[in-house]
C-alpha cells in the first residue's frame, strides 16, 4: 500500500495533503467529503481542516491512489503536496525618513498615517513573547469593533485570554499540517507562545511599540519600534522548530489566511516561503491561494522574497496580487577592529564584547585543523564533525560562511572546539554583506576582497599563513561598537532571491527591497539569541538578518497607508510603494549588489521604499479582482480554475495579454525587430486639477514612445490611460534583458515604473 501523505484538494475549492498531504478546492467542503470514502473507519479521520470560511476545500491525509481519484472528480480544481516552508528595529526607520534626530520631521508618514492607530496587522510566523514591552496596551483605547477575532488567545494551552489584550488583540495556532509530519506536538508547547524569537522579532518590526532602551550586548542603543507602531496585531502561528530549524506547513497556512480574513485584519505579513524546487505555480501553491482570497477581500499582504540569492530565478511568493520584498542594507553597522600581526587592520561586522585579554591569538585555518576523515572543503566551511579541537583550543578559528544568512551554527562549532573567537569570511553567494550575529564566542564577520592577506584563496590556499606562506598570522579583534552614516546604503544583501520569476517572467519581481540586513527588534525569552540549545543567554532585543526582516518594514508601511487612506485597494496600496521608490543609494548613486555590480530591477524591483512619499504618490495603478481574473485566464487558459478563485461565472476575454495587466513595473517579451505595445490606466489620487509629463528610456536597443505623451486631470479619482511602445533599434540578443524607467511628474509628484525588456 502506498504511504499516507498530506494533500490539500481544489474542488472549485481545496484539498491539501501532506506525508502525502491533498489541497483540494471545492464549492463545499460537504461535496469535498463526498469525494473522500468515509466508509473505511481510516477515511473517517482524513479531514484534517476544513477550509470554510472564505477558502473553500479542505486538507486530509490520503494514500495516493486517494488523492488521485479525487483529483478525477468533476468538481475538483487540483490536488496537490502540502509542501513544507521555511522562515524567510532603531535605526532602520531613521534610515528611511521617518524619524530624525528622535523627532518627526513634517513630512513623516508616522505623522500622516497616525502611527497606523487601529490597522489590524496579522502576522503569519512563529508565534509571538505576548509579555514583551513591543506588545504592551498601555495607552490603547479599546479593540477596534472590525476585529472578528474575539475570544480567542491561544499563548497556552488553556487559552487564558489574559495574554491578549488592547495592542495583541488575537491569538491563533495551527499545527495539524506540522504534526501530521513530525508527530503530536506536547500540549505545552502547542501553543502561540514564541518558542524560536523569529515570530516576535517580524511582527514587532511591523507594528511594535515605541520601546525605549533596546541594545544587544551594549549594540544599537535606542528605542526600538515598527512601522505601524500604533496598529493592533495577531499571531498566527504556523512555523513550528525542528532542531534549529522553522517548519511552515502549507496546509497550516491556508487555514491561517481563513481565518485571518475572517477575523477582520486589515494587512498580513508572512515572512515565509518556499525556495528551489518549491518555487510552485499560482494554483498549487497554499500562500498564492491564500493572499488571492485575502486580497480580494481588501487585505493587503506583504510577503518575503526568499534567501536564495544571489542566482537569477530564486524570488519566491511570486503572485501578482502579492507584494513582494527583498532585503538590503542600511546605513548602520555594528563593527569590529581588527589588527594582524603583519600591520594589517580590518574592519568586520560584529557583536562582540571582546576576547578574554587583550593581546593577539594565533589563527588557525579550518582546512589545515580538520580531522583525517573529513574533507577541505567541508572543513573549510566548519561543517560538524570536521575539526580537530586539539589543534583550535586557546585560537581563534577561521571558517567560510555556508551558503544561507547565518554562520551561527559555525560559530557553535568553533565554541565545541575551544576557539576563543571565529572569523567568518564571506563566500562567494555572499559578497560584501557583512552579518553581525550573536555568536556563542566572540567573532566577525569578514568580506574576503577587503585584505589580501585574508583572502578566502590567500589563507585556505596556502596553508593558513600569510601572503607569502612565511608564518602563521595572529589577530586581535576589539569589542564591537556602533556606527552611523555607513556609506553607500542600501546594498543589496547577497542572500535575497534574485528575479525574474521561475513562474511568470512578465511580472516583475520581487516589488521592492527594505531593510533586511542587521535589523535589531524584540525578541523572545524562551530562546538564546543564537537560538541554539546549549546558549543559556536571554535577550529582549535581537540582530537578524533576511527577507523575514524586510517583509514586516514594508507590512508596516502598509499600515500607515491603510490608516491614511482606508479606502485604497490593495493594488492601490502596492504601487503608491513601488511608484515612489528610489534606485539611488545615500551617495545619491545607483544602488549596487553585495558583488559591487550595479544593481537592476531583478535585484530591487521597483526600488528601496520610500515611506514619506508612498503616502502621497500623485497617480497609483489599480487593479479589482477582475485585473487578477483576467491575469489568471492569460496565464493558465484553463477557464475552470475561475470556478474557484471567483466563485462565480466568469468569461475569459477572447484576448488579454499578461503584459497590459495594469501593474505598476512594466516588462515585456523581446520580439526582436517588431513593435511592442502595452497598455496601463493611472488613477489621481493627487491635486485634483493636475497635468503629467511622461519621460521615458531603456538602456541599449530600443526607443520607447508614450501616447499621450502628457495626462490632464480634472477630479481625483478620475483615470486615465496611455500606450507604452518599444521600437527595437538594431536586432535584439535574446536571454540578454534590457532595464529602463518610466515616469510621470506634475512637478510635485514622480510616479516611476521600471521597465524590463527580456
Amino acid at each position: 500500500m502506498a504511504s499516507s501523505i498530506f494533500k490539500l484538494v481544489l474542488i472549485s475549492s481545496i484539498i491539501l495533503c501532506t506525508t502525502l498531504q491533498a489541497y483540494a478546492y471545492t464549492h463545499a467542503l460537504r461535496k469535498a467529503r463526498k469525494h473522500v470514502n468515509f466508509h473505511h473507519e481510516k477515511a473517517k479521520d482524513a479531514v484534517m481542516y476544513s477550509y470554510n470560511k472564505h477558502i473553500n476545500g479542505f486538507a486530509a491525509l490520503l494514500e495516493e491512489e486517494e488523492a488521485s481519484e479525487i483529483a478525477k472528480k468533476p468538481n475538483v480544481i487540483s490536488v496537490f503536496l502540502s509542501k513544507e516552508y521555511k522562515m524567510h528595529t532603531t535605526r532602520s526607520w531613521d534610515f528611511l525618513g521617518m524619524e530624525k534626530y528622535g523627532g518627526f520631521p513634517a513630512e513623516s508618514a508616522w505623522l500622516k498615517g497616525k502611527f497606523g492607530d487601529d490597522t489590524i496587522i496579522a502576522n503569519f510566523d512563529s508565534g509571538v513573547w505576548p509579555e514583551h514591552e513591543s506588545f504592551s496596551d498601555n495607552g490603547y483605547g479599546p479593540v477596534p469593533s472590525k476585529w472578528r477575532g474575539n475570544g480567542v488567545c491561544q499563548i497556552d494551552h488553556f487559552g487564558n485570554q489574559t495574554f491578549c489584550n488592547r495592542k495583541l488583540i488575537g491569538a491563533r495556532v495551527f499545527s495539524e499540517g506540522y504534526e501530521s509530519k513530525y508527530g503530536k506536538l506536547d500540549p505545552l508547547n502547542r501553543t502561540a507562545r514564541d518558542f524560536v524569537g523569529h515570530g516576535t522579532h517580524t511582527l514587532s518590526t511591523a507594528a511594535g511599540n515605541f520601546a525605549p532602551g533596546a541594545t544587544i550586548f551594549g549594540n544599537g542603543n535606542g528605542t526600538a519600534k515598527g512601522g505601524s507602531p500604533r496598529a493592533r496585531v495577531a499571531a498566527y502561528k504556523v512555523c513550528w522548530s525542528t532542531n534549529d530549524a522553522g517548519r511552515c506547513h502549507e496546509a497550516d497556512i491556508l487555514q491561517a489566511f481563513d481565518y485571518a480574513i475572517h477575523d477582520g485584519v486589515d494587512v498580513i505579513s508572512a515572512s515565509l516561503g518556499g525556495s528551489n524546487p518549491y518555487i510552485e505555480a499560482f494554483f498549487t501553491d497554499g500562500v498564492s491561494i491564500g493572499a488571492f482570497h485575502a486580497v480580494v477581500s481588501n487585505i493587503v499582504v506583504v510577503c518575503s522574497a526568499g534567501n536564495d540569492g544571489p542566482a537569477p530565478r530564486t524570488v519566491t511568493n511570486v503572485a501578482p496580487w502579492s507584494i513582494t520584498v527583498a532585503a538590503s542594507t542600511i546605513d548602520r553597522d555594528f563593527l569590529t577592529n581588527i589588527s594582524l600581526d603583519n600591520k594589517h587592520h580590518l574592519k568586520g561586522a560584529s557583536l562582540n564584547r571582546g576576547l578574554p585579554s587583550r593581546k593577539l591569538y594565533p589563527l588557525v585555518h579550518a582546512v589545515n585543523v580538520r580531522l583525517p576523515n573529513a574533507t577541505a572543503q567541508d572543513s573549510r566551511l566548519c561543517k560538524p564533525g570536521t575539526l580537530d579541537p586539539t589543534k583550535i583550543r586557546g585560537n581563534i578559528l577561521v571558517c567560510v560562511r555556508r551558503d544561507g544568512t547565518t554562520s551561527i551554527a559555525q560559530g557553535y562549532e568553533a565554541a565545541e572546539a575551544g576557539a576563543v573567537g571565529i572569523f567568518v569570511v564571506n563566500g562567494q553567494k555572499t559578497g560584501n554583506t557583512l552579518l553581525a550575529e550573536p555568536h556563542p564566542i566572540p567573532a566577525a564577520s569578514l568580506d574576503a576582497n577587503q585584505d589580501e592577506d585574508i583572502d578566502e584563496g590567500e589563507w585556505f590556499g596556502k596553508g593558513g599563513s600569510d601572503k607569502n606562506n612565511s608564518r602563521q598570522l595572529a589577530a586581535y579583534m576589539t569589542v564591537a561598537r556602533t556606527y552611523l552614516g555607513i556609506k553607500p546604503a542600501p546594498i543589496m544583501a547577497g542572500f535575497s532571491s534574485r528575479g525574474p520569476s521561475a513562474v511568470q517572467a512578465l511580472i516583475l519581481k520581487p516589488d521592492i527591497t527594505a531593510p533586511g540586513v542587521n535589523i535589531l527588534a524584540a525578541y523572545s525569552l524562551a530562546t538564546g539569541p543564537s537560538n541554539l540549545p546549549s546558549d543559556g543567554r536571554r535577550v529582549p532585543f535581537n540582530v537578524q538578518q533576511g527577507t523575514s526582516m524586510s517583509c514586516p518594514h514594508v507590512a508596516g508601511v502598509v499600515g500607515l497607508l491603510k490608516t491614511f487612506h482606508p479606502d485604497w485597494s490593495p493594488a492601490a496600496i502596492k504601487s503608491a510603494i513601488m511608484t515612489t521608490a528610489t534606485t539611488l543609494d545615500n551617495s545619491n548613486l545607483p544602488i549596487r549588489d553585495a558583488f559591487d555590480k550595479l544593481a537592476t530591477p531583478f535585484d530591487y524591483g521597483s526600488g528601496h521604499i520610500r515611506p514619506n512619499l508612498a503616502m502621497e504618490p500623485g497617480l497609483v495603478y489599480d487593479m479589482r479582482t477582475r485585473d487578477y481574473l483576467n491575469f489568471i485566464c492569460a496565464h493558465d487558459h484553463n477557464q475552470y480554475l475561475l470556478k474557484y478563485f471567483n466563485r462565480s461565472s466568469y468569461t475569459c476575454p477572447k484576448s488579454y495579454s499578461i503584459e497590459n495587466l495594469n501593474y505598476p513595473s512594466i516588462t515585456v517579451a523581446n520580439r526582436g525587430m517588431n513593435p511592442i505595445n502595452v497598455t496601463r490606466t493611472v488613477t489621481n489620487v493627487g491635486t485634483a486639477t493636475s497635468k503629467y509629463v511622461v519621460s521615458a528610456n531603456v538602456s541599449d536597443g530600443f526607443n520607447v514612445f508614450v501616447r499621450p505623451s502628457s495626462l490632464t486631470f480634472k477630479t481625483i479619482g478620475e483615470k486615465k490611460s496611455f500606450r507604452v511602445i518599444f521600437l527595437a533599434t538594431s536586432a535584439p540578443s535574446h536571454g540578454f534583458p534590457v532595464f529602463g524607467n518610466l515616469s510621470w511628474t506634475d512637478g510635485k509628484h514622480t510616479v516611476t515604473s521600471p521597465i524590463v525588456v527580456l
